[in-house]
This record gives C-alpha cells, structure tokens and sequence, in this order.
C-alpha cells in the first residue's frame, strides 16, 4: 500500500476550520506551523525530514501550503492531500548554509503570498523552530509582526475524533504486545540491549495487520539503583536478581502514540516496594476516578496525591500529559499537566498518560495507564494489562 494521507478530506477540513477559529481569536493571519506533530494534523505530512527546517503555512483563506527542503518535497507530494494542500521547497544549498537561511526563503514566499505585512503566528516554544530561525524571519519580514503561537495547534488537537480514536486503538493492542514482550523475556543474565532489540522488533511488527511506526520515544527500561532515574535508555548489563527494572514503552500506529508502564521485580520483591506498589495503585485507581468530563486536571493529580501522602510518598512531579499524534523527541502534546496548579477542564475524547511513577533516590516503580475522557463516568483506559508489580523469581 503506498503512502498517502491517513485520514479522510472532511477530518482535515474540520481540523482546519478548527485552527482557523483559534487563529482569528489569537489575532494571527497566518500560521507558521514548524512542530511535525502539526503539520501532519493539519495536512497529513509525514516524513523524517524534522532536523531541517520546513513548516506548514496557514493563511486565513485558501489552501495550506507545504513548505520545506526541495528533496522533502516528494515526500510532501505522496503524503498530502495535493487537491487540498500546495507543496513548495527551497534549494538544497539553503541547508546549514553559513551564507544564507532557508527563512530568507520562507519570507519570500509569504511575501509572494501577500502576506509580507501579516501578523505572522510561530511556535516559539517549540523544539523545531531555532532563535536564529526566528531572528532571519523577522529581520527579513521587515513589515511583519510576530505573534506567539506556541500550542495553538496542539490545544486544537486535544479532543480527538473518533477516526483519530481508532487509530489509537490500534496503538493499544501493539502497547500490550510490546509490555508483554517485554515482562515476558526479562530475566536474571539477559543484556539490556539485546532485550531492547526484541522490544524494538515487536513494536514495529505491530499487530496483525496493523503495523508498528516507531515510538517518538526510544524504550525507558532502567534497573536496580537506576530506576530512580525515569529517562534512562538501556546499556549492554544483564539483568539481575534482586533488582526491579520498569518498561516506559509505546505502542504507534501511524504516529498516534499510547504508552504504557508497567515494572518486573526479579526474585521476592521488598517490603517498601510492596508498600509503595499499594499506594501506587490505589492513587492510580482514584486518579481514573476522578478524570471525568467537566473535572480539572488537578482533580486527578489531587487524587493521587491524596493516597501518596496517607503512604507518606513525596512524588514532587506531575503524574501525566496528553498523548496522540508525536515525532521525536516526546510522544506528549505539550499543552496540559496532570498536577495540581493546573485546572484545565477535561474535555470528552481528551487522552492521557497518567504515569504516577514514583523514583526515590535508589529505587524506582512505574504503573501507568494511557487514558480517554468519556462522555459520561469515569475514564477508559485503551490497555488491559494488569496493574500490578509483576515479579520473576
């Protein structure tokens, strides 16, 4: 099957209406979209051509346009929806040139576009989109005015449809695979890495028919002392017994993202990983609890909270963020926080990680689960894997 946008035209003409309300009520004419998270909601481009610079351009009125290295653009061409979306590049000698900047380029096209004048929307808090990037636009858009759209998109993306629905189902089953595998083949003498490598594979299997994209995060497995350290990666040691190791991994499926925790004790588990696993798992059960339409996000992190302090556990992180559609580095959505300064309104068809990990200063324990907000009740969450410490003796 060849490549080719992965939604309907009428999921991106609602997503595009959608932005464009949000634009007009944040006073921008045109959005300059650089994050790859959103211009493949906003388009359907998907490529790994993010360590350039390239960006959707949004104007009020008229088709999208695609805006990226002259060798991208063919993968914009089989990726898009070309009767709905333009696709246009620069020169390759614009790449980590020393002489010029592919935004010099991007200001003419805005010019050419009658937009030389705009309020011009950039995601300035954004991993793709540099303080040079910034500086070249605006010094070459002389008459143009900047406008902080960092999350505009992403805020838009939060309550997902139901295609968008289906497609994290199917991240789900490939999550239970992967979690699976992974509690399945640890054991005492097994390198780190190679435990990764059959992580890995699995993944990009995927599940049946449905084949496995690649993680916007690499697989979270640390061990013993470690685990106290929730983004290490893996290292050529084996496995040992008396050692609890957490899996932070992911299924994807066509860049949408459910993630999933779960830790394996090797040989009989102590009695404050018992303790902390009791708490964990009672905060998590309240914690779904209370994610229900018309809550905040700190009724959640609040509930947590609560049975971590009766087990007298200082977590001092938030316990999670909205998932979907990611590239490298974070599968996250960036915009709310499950903690409890934050009272963002839950929202039907919102998704979470509620990761209420827990790392202490030689120890760690993840139990998460990848959660919806329904319509009515309590929050579902896409995986059925069991709660609970796993152990191997």
């Amino acid at each position: 099957m060849p490549f080719g946008p992965a939604f309907t035209p009428g999921e991106y003409a609602r997503r595009l209406k959608q932005t464009r309300a949000a634009m007009a009520a944040a006073g921008i004419d045109v959005l300059i979209a650089t994050d790859p998270s959103n211009q493949n909601w906003l388009t359907g481009y998907d490529g790994w051509s993010f360590y350039v610079h390239q960006a959707v351009i949004l104007p009020m009125e008229g088709k999208p346009v695609w805006w990226g290295r002259g060798q991208d653009a063919n993968g914009a061409v089989r990726t898009v929806d070309l009767a709905a979306v333009e696709v246009t590049s620069y020169p390759d000698n614009y790449v980590q040139s020393t002489e010029r900047h592919p935004m010099q380029h991007l200001a003419g096209v805005l010019s050419e576009m009658g937009l030389g004048d705009a309020r011009v929307g950039v995601e300035m808090e954004n991993y793709y989109y540099s303080a040079k990037a910034h500086a070249v636009l605006f010094d070459t858009l002389h008459g143009a005015t900047p406008v902080d759209a960092t999350a505009l998109v992403n805020r838009e993306r939060g309550c997902k449809s139901p295609e968008e629905l289906a497609f994290m189902r199917k991240a789900a089953r490939i999550a239970e695979k992967v979690q699976t595998t992974a509690l399945d083949l640890a054991a005492p003498g097994l390198r780190k890495n190679d435990l990764a490598a059959e992580i890995q594979s699995v993944c990009l299997r995927g599940d049946g028919e449905d084949w496995g994209d690649y993680p916007a995060i690499v697989p979270l497995m640390p061990s013993g002392t470690d685990a106290a350290a929730p983004h290490l990666t893996w290292n050529g040691d084996v496995m040992q017994t008396g050692e609890a190791t957490f899996f932070e991994l992911a299924g994807c499926y066509r860049r949408y993202h459910v993630p999933l925790s779960r830790t394996i004790y090797l040989g009989e588990p102590p009695d404050h990983l018992r303790r902390a696993e009791e708490a964990l798992l009672e905060g998590l059960e309240a914690g779904i609890e209370a994610a229900r339409p018309g809550n905040r996000a700190c009724d959640i992190a609040n509930a947590l909270g609560a049975a971590m302090e009766r087990a007298g556990i200082d977590r001092g992180a938030r316990c999670g963020y909205p998932i979907g559609l990611s590239y490298p580095p974070d599968w996250g959505e960036r915009t709310i926080s499950l903690r409890s300064e934050d009272e963002s309104v839950l929202k039907p068809g919102m998704t979470f990680h509620f990761m209420p990990g827990i790392w202490m200063h030689d120890w760690g324990l993840e139990i998460t689960e990848s959660i919806l907000i329904r319509e009515a009740g309590p929050a579902e969450a896409f995986c059925t894997l069991p709660r609970k410490l796993f152990v191997k003796s």
